[in-house]
Formats: structure tokens, C-alpha cells, sequence
């Protein structure tokens, strides 16, 4: 089953020969490089600013700037009723994310960065994405029931949310659990890095206009992408799920390496961590969006593949969250080779299976 683009309501681009389309999702790319690399210097520097941290800094403001992208293809595809599209581009956004935290360890050569980045407040933004995935999980099982056309399971998504945010705040305070120091930790000691001398406003508006860029080439990147995959007849699943996904999901993979680079290790996994979580949010928007009925009554078994696929990658990261290994194969931990492992694995099932 081909995307039809037009009819999706999203950027018509099938009439431009197949070169200019690679052209511009190349140009879009390389427009993400710049300009992710830039927002996260930004949030660093607020994050020690603010005193919010660099793992709340990584989850809410990061994660949520660089989700904008993925959000916009998510809601424009189900509000012209492309279900599975929408869903599939929301949670596949998540699985490759957590790939990305992957490719970022290995940028990483001090040490296993989940061994470096230890933070109590990742660990608790983990353990709520999982909670957060598994609700679309259950409202699909239950009862097809929507009031204004809107499941319940979409507010409560947005209340848990916003719950589990305030634990990831309060974790930072409280330390429920403190990691071990080592020589290889990296503790995130807010103002310790701030010798930026902009203003904390000026700080702020170009956080706002480096996110609309970075959500305009962003969206440009997927619009590209669901173009080229159109003329291949790939099933909605695969081009949501795989290409759209990664698409959008480019500037976290930007800003999560940019953010090693520069030290934020924190930063860089909570980055992930917390806009897997807010990505979840993606299929609520996407439900409100959709106007045939519940959005978790309009997907298939594939997505739920999908779906199990995230909360799989999600507890691997978050066991070596736990575990804390210094060095593994080729230099990273073994949650990043087995999150790659799963990934691909999960990828030639979906498209062999269409």
C-alpha cells in the first residue's frame, strides 16, 4: 500500500525528478547538522542557567524542540486519516532514538557513555516512557469508546506525562538513587560549565529560533523521504515506522552527538531518554487529529510490533543504565550493540513482512 502524498495533505513533492529529492533531503540533513549542534550548546548553557539541570533541560525542552518535527508529520497524516502512517511514525521515532543514544556512544570514547552519564533522573524518565508506551497498548486492547471523537487514553497520556515530569524534577533533589562515582562519571554540576556571557533572554530566543529551524529542515527531511519511499510502494508501517521515523528523528541524533562532543553527557542521554517520552505523545496529538474515531482502534498488529519494539529498546538502555559497564565491545556497552542488533532485526521483519 503506497503513501498517497497529496491526498495526505502533506508537501506534494512526487512531480520532482528523483535527484532533486535526494538533493533536498540531503540539504535538509546537513541544515539539521548545523543547526541541532547549535541548540544543544544553547541548552546547555541554560540548563546550567536555569539550574533546571541538564537531564530536564534534555528531557522537556530539548527533546520537546527536537520532537517538533515528528510531530507535525504524525498529526498532518492522521488528520487525513493515514492511521498506521501516524502511528507508526510516532513510535518508530522512539526505537530510533534509542539507536541514535547508540551511534552517540560510540562518538563517546572516554567510556560506555550510560556508564559516564549516570543520572537517577534518566533512569526515572526510562521507566516513564515505558509506562507511557504501554497505555496506547491497553487503550488498543479496550474498549473502542471516544468522547468528541477522542479516546480516553489520549488526556491520560498527556496527565502522565506532565506527572512524570514533576518525579524526573523531584528525582534531582531528592536523589532516590545515587551512582557510584567513578573516574569515568561525568556528574552534572549545574553552573560548572556556564561561561557563556549572553544574556539569559538572548539565550532564549535563539533556543526558539534554532528549534524552528531545526523543525523546518526536519520536516523537510520527511517530506523528501516519504516522497522517495512513495515511489517504492513500501507499506505505510515500513515508511512510518523506518523512514519517516529516522527522518525526524535526525536532531536528536545531531544534538545527542554535538551534546557528547561538548562534555553534556547528561544532556545527550537525557536528551533521548526524555524525547522518547514526550514522542509518545505524538499518537494523543495524532488521535485528537484524527477525526474517523480512535486512532487505537484504527492500527493494526504491525504497530503493535512496533510498539513492543520500543518498550524492548527502552529496557535494554535502561538495564545499562543500571548495570553501568565501563567498556564493552568496540568500546560501548553492550545495551548500545544490542539496541543496534534489535533494531535491524526489527527492521528486515517489518519490511519482509510488508
Amino acid at each position: 500500500m503506497t503513501v498517497p502524498l497529496l491526498q495526505a495533505g502533506l508537501v506534494d513533492l512526487r512531480g520532482l525528478p528523483m535527484g532533486t529529492l535526494v538533493g533536498v533531503f540531503v540539504a535538509a540533513a546537513v541544515a539539521i547538522a548545523v543547526v541541532g549542534a547549535r541548540l544543544s550548546r544553547v541548552a546547555d548553557v541554560l540548563a546550567d542557567r536555569t539550574g533546571l539541570g541538564e537531564a530536564i533541560v534534555g528531557a522537556v525542552l530539548l527533546g520537546g524542540a527536537t520532537s517538533l518535527p515528528g510531530i507535525l508529520t504524525s498529526v498532518v497524516t492522521a488528520a487525513q486519516g493515514y492511521a498506521e502512517l501516524s502511528v507508526s511514525n510516532a513510535i518508530g521515532g522512539i526505537a530510533a532514538q534509542t539507536v541514535f543514544l547508540a551511534v552517540a556512544d560510540m562518538a563517546y570514547r572516554g567510556a560506555n557513555l550510560e556508564h559516564a552519564a549516570a543520572s537517577v533522573e534518566n533512569l526515572v524518565q526510562g521507566a516513564l516512557m515505558s509506562t507511557l508506551v504501554a497505555i496506547p497498548l491497553l487503550a488498543m486492547a479496550g474498549p473502542d469508546v471516544t468522547v468528541w471523537g477522542i479516546h480516553p487514553a489520549s488526556p491520560a497520556l498527556a496527565i502522565a506525562y506532565v506527572a512524570g515530569i514533576r518525579l524526573v524534577r523531584q528525582a534531582r533533589s531528592t536523589r532516590y538513587w545515587v551512582p557510584e562515582d567513578t573516574d569515568q562519571t561525568r556528574l552534572d554540576a549545574p553552573g560548572a560549565d556556564d561561561d557563556d556571557d549572553r544574556s539569559t533572554a538572548g539565550l532564549w530566543a535563539r533556543f526558539g529560533a534554532y528549534a524552528l529551524g531545526t523543525a523546518a529542515a526536519g520536516y523537510a527531511v520527511a517530506q523528501s523521504g516519504v516522497a522517495i519511499a512513495d515511489r517504492t510502494g513500501l507499506s505505510e508501517t515500513v515508511v512510518g515506522g523506518f523512514l519517516t521515523a529516522i527522518a525526524t528523528s535526525l536532531p536528536e541524533l545531531v544534538t545527542a552527538i554535538a551534546a557528547v562532543r561538548a562534555g553534556a553527557l547528561t544532556l545527550a542521554v537525557g536528551g533521548v531518554i526524555g524525547g522518547n517520552a514526550f514522542d509518545v505523545l505524538f499518537v494523543a496529538f495524532a488521535d485528537v487529529a484524527y477525526r474517523a474515531g480512535s486512532i487505537y482502534h484504527a492500527i493494526t498488529d504491525r504497530q503493535v510490533f512496533v510498539l513492543a519494539l520500543a518498550i524492548v529498546l527502552n529496557g535494554v538502555l535502561l538495564l545499562g543504565l543500571l548495570r553501568r559497564e565501563r567498556s564493552g565491545w568496540f568500546g560501548i556497552g553492550f545495551e548500545s550493540v544490542l539496541v543496534v542488533a534489535l533494531y535491524l532485526g526489527a527492521a528486515v521483519l517489518i519490511v519482509l513482512g510488508g
